[in-house]
């Protein structure tokens, strides 16, 4: 078996990624997806957001305003308090649906695609963080690799230069065919800007990674290097030394 955690920044194509490594056969979890799952109504997380953050999180229909609750963590600087409640239970959550996969399969390569396994501070067991978060993460502090090496046996990053990243986001944030204005292009690219400020540096990131994908070019160029990697991580999770 094998456990991989699938990284990188915003708009770095790690979502393509982890589509071209489902096809090749490995068993990929979202970690947005479970994030999601976890706020919806009834959840322990729902609730317990609910009450950190007030009824003005909460739509007429019971769900979550998620835009009023990222505007709370964001501007308020409130992202810990949210990240307090979500990631410990995410994390959980990920490691039980792991847990069931090999069971079923113990030769299975399982890739958890999230953008912050190094952001995080956090494990299933944690009820606090190490050191402060976002781009302030002291990725040499032992404890915190600790936490990355108890999830997972390897950690796959997709890079992307940084106008790249902003172009994908914008593309991605506008509706397919609808025109977009240049102030409206601009409003993007500085949100776009914002978030990556939040998110450590590639750089820093690759060097705690086992393996480097190179997103800057066709994603034919992308799918070359998955189609390279894969077979390693297969011999891998069938306990062969690479």
């Amino acid at each position: 078996m094998l456990r991989v955690g699938l990284t990188g920044g915003l708009g770095s194509g790690k979502s393509t990624a982890a589509k071209m490594f489902a096809a090749l056969g490995a068993q990929v979890l979202q970690a947005d997806v479970i994030g999601r799952e976890l706020m919806e109504p009834g959840q322990q997380v729902y609730c317990a957001i609910v009450a950190r953050f007030g009824i003005g999180v909460v739509l007429a229909d019971g769900r979550l305003d998620r835009t009023a609750l990222a505007r709370i963590a964001f501007e308020d600087g409130r992202v810990e308090d949210l990240n307090a409640i979500v990631h410990p239970a995410a994390i959980a959550r990920q490691m039980e649906l792991i847990e069931v996969i090999f069971r079923a399969d113990p030769n299975a390569v399982v890739i958890v695609e999230s953008a912050l396994i190094f952001e995080t501070n956090y494990s299933e067991a944690s009820t606090r963080p190490n050191v402060d978060a976002g781009a302030g993460v002291d990725l040499q502090q032992p404890s915190n690799r600790r936490l990355w090496h108890s999830r997972f046996d390897r950690i796959v990053l997709v890079t992307a230069s940084e106008e790249s990243k902003i172009a994908r986001f914008v593309a991605r944030s506008t509706m397919p065919g609808e025109p977009i204005t240049a102030e409206r292009r601009a409003e993007l690219e500085a949100e776009a800007l914002r978030r990556l400020a939040r998110q450590i540096p590639d750089e820093r990131k690759a060097s705690m990674c086992d393996y480097v994908l190179t997103n800057g070019g066709s994603l034919t160029e992308l799918e070359w290097q998955v189609d390279r990697l894969w077979p390693i991580l297969q011999a891998l999770a069938n306990g062969q030394t690479q």
